[in-house]
C-alpha cells in the first residue's frame, strides 16, 4: 500500500514537470505549484522547505548581471571573450564549463554560476555555436564544484567526525581526489557534448525563432562585432565592478573567518552564512555597477537577462518546492528500499548515492542520509570518498535551479526538456561526468 502511494505521488511529480516543460516559460513553476498543492491537500504531506535562499540568490545575482547588461558591460564582456574565441570558437564548450566549475569550487555553491550562464549562452549564440553544448556541461560542472569545494556544505558533511572524518579522511584528501577527478570528467564531457545535437543553423527550434523575429542573427553578429571593435569605454568599469562582487563572494566563501560575525539567539558568535553573503554582496554590487557604468534601471528590467532570471525564479519556486515536499516526506521509504540492495554488492553504493541524490535534491543531504549506511556496511572509507561525486545525480530530473536557469538563458531553445522529460539537454553530460569522475577517483586512490 505504501509503495503504491509513493509511486502515485512520483507519477504526479513527473506529470507536473512534463506539463510545465511543455507549456514553457514560467509554466514549470506554475504546474510545480499545482503538484505541491495536490501533494499537501490530496495526500496529506507536510509542505517541504521553501527554496527561499535559492530564489534570493538568483534575484541578487541576476539583478547584478542585468544591471551589467544595461551599462553595456555584458556586451563588452562578450566582445572581449569573442576576440579569443574567434579563431577557435568550439572552445567555449570547454572554457565555459571550466569557469563555472572553478567559481563554484572556490565559492562552495553552484549558484555562483548564474552570472556566467547568460555570458556563455550569448557567446555561443553569436558565434553560431549550439548553446546547449556549453550550457549543458556548465550546469553539471557547477555541481561538480560542490563535491570537492573546501567550503561547501557537502564537503563539510563528508569530513565530519561521524562520517569519514572519523575514519581518517580529511579535507586535503577530498581536494586531492575529487578536484582532479572532476576536472578530467568535465573535459571528457565537453569533448563528447561538442559533437551532440544539430548545428545551430540547422536546428528547427532556432530557425523558427529566427523566422518569427524573436532572434535576429544578423543583429547579434553586428552587436558582437561592435563589442569587439568599438567597445563602450564606460562599460569596462562596469565589468570591473561586476567582477569585484564576484571576487568578494569567492573570497568570503573560501575564507569564512573574514566574514562578519554576530551573536545568535544562543549567545554563540556566528559567521554570516554563504547564502547571505552572496545576496548582500551581489545586490549591493548592482548599485556600484550602476554608478560607475552609468546604467539605467529602465533598461535593466527590460533586458533579456532580467526576464530570464525572473522566469527561472518563478519556475524554481514551484518545482523545487514540489520536489522537496515529495522527497522529504518519503525519505524513509527510499532509504529502506535501497539499503538492502547495497548489502549484496558494495560497489552499488555509488548507484544508491546517485539515485538518492535525485530524491533528496542535495549533495549534503545525500551525504548525511546515506553515508552512515556505507560505513555501517563496512565499505572502505577511501572507496566512499571516491564515490563522492555520485551525489550530483539530481541533474536526472530537469528541475534543479541551475538547469531551469540555463534553459531560460538559452534564447535559441536548443537547451531544452524533451518529450519524455528525462531526455533533456543535461543528461549526457551528467552521466559522463559521473562515470568518469568516479572512475578517475578510484584510480587516484589506488595510485596514491
Amino acid at each position: 500500500m505504501v509503495t503504491t502511494l509513493v509511486l502515485i505521488q512520483l507519477v504526479l511529480v513527473l506529470v507536473c514537470i512534463f506539463i510545465g516543460a511543455k507549456v514553457g516559460g514560467i509554466g514549470m513553476g506554475i504546474y510545480g505549484m499545482v503538484g505541491t498543492l495536490i501533494l499537501v491537500f490530496g495526500f496529506g504531506l507536510a509542505p517541504g522547505a521553501l527554496p527561499i535562499d535559492v530564489m534570493l540568490i538568483i534575484v541578487s545575482v541576476i539583478v547584478a548581471s542585468a544591471v551589467l547588461q544595461s551599462t553595456g558591460g555584458l556586451d563588452y564582456l562578450v566582445g572581449q571573450a569573442a576576440k579569443f574565441l574567434r579563431h577557435h570558437p568550439d572552445h567555449i564548450t570547454f572554457y565555459g564549463p571550466l569557469c563555472c566549475w572553478l567559481f563554484c569550487l572556490v565559492a562552495g555553491t553552484a549558484h555562483t554560476c548564474y552570472s556566467l550562464l547568460p555570458i556563455i549562452s550569448e557567446i555561443a549564440q553569436a558565434k553560431k555555436i549550439r548553446p546547449e553544448r556549453p550550457l549543458s556541461v556548465s550546469v553539471i560542472a557547477a555541481s561538480l564544484g560542490i563535491t570537492g569545494s573546501p567550503v561547501s556544505a557537502a564537503t563539510a558533511a563528508i569530513i565530519s567526525a561521524d562520517i569519514l572524518g572519523g575514519k581518517g579522511i580529511e579535507l586535503g584528501d577530498v581536494i586531492l581526489v575529487c578536484v582532479p577527478a572532476s576536472f578530467i570528467a568535465i573535459v571528457a564531457a565537453a569533448f563528447v557534448q561538442n559533437h551532440i545535437g544539430k548545428e545551430l543553423a540547422q536546428d528547427p527550434v532556432y530557425l523558427t525563432k529566427v523566422k518569427s523575429g524573436e532572434i535576429d542573427p544578423v543583429a547579434d553578429e553586428q552587436n558582437l562585432h561592435q563589442a569587439e571593435t568599438h567597445p563602450n569605454p564606460q562599460a569596462k568599469y562596469a565589468v570591473w565592478a561586476f567582477f569585484l562582487g564576484v571576487i568578494a563572494v569567492v573570497f568570503f566563501g573560501f575564507f569564512p573567518e573574514f566574514r562578519p560575525h554576530y551573536v545568535d539567539a544562543n549567545g554563540q558568535l556566528t559567521a554570516v552564512s554563504t547564502n547571505n553573503m552572496i545576496e548582500m554582496i551581489m545586490m549591493s554590487d548592482a548599485a556600484l555597477i550602476l554608478l560607475v557604468g552609468k546604467g539605467s534601471i529602465q533598461k535593466t528590467v527590460s533586458g533579456n537577462v532580467f526576464a530570464a532570471g525572473m522566469n527561472a525564479m518563478v519556475s524554481i519556486f514551484g518545482v523545487a518546492w514540489m520536489g522537496d515536499t515529495f522527497f522529504k516526506n518519503n525519505q524513509d521509504f527510499f532509504v529502506n528500499h535501497f539499503s538492502g540492495l547495497i548489502q549484496s554488492v558494495p560497489f552499488l553504493f555509488a548507484v544508491v548515492l546517485f539515485v538518492m541524490s535525485i530524491m533528496l535534491f542535495s549533495q549534503a543531504a545525500t551525504v548525511r542520509t546515506i553515508y552512515p549506511l556505507g560505513i555501517m556496511l563496512g565499505i572502505s572509507p577511501l572507496y566512499l570518498l571516491a564515490m563522492f561525486t555520485a551525489c550530483n545525480g539530481y541533474f536526472f530530473l530537469p528541475n534543479y535551479p541551475t538547469e531551469v536557469a540555463a534553459i531560460g538563458f538559452d534564447r535559441t531553445g536548443s537547451t531544452r526538456v524533451g518529450r519524455y522529460v528525462v531526455n533533456h539537454s543535461f543528461q549526457v553530460a551528467g552521466f559522463i561526468t559521473t562515470v568518469v569522475s568516479i572512475s578517475v577517483a578510484f584510480v587516484i586512490i589506488h595510485l596514491l
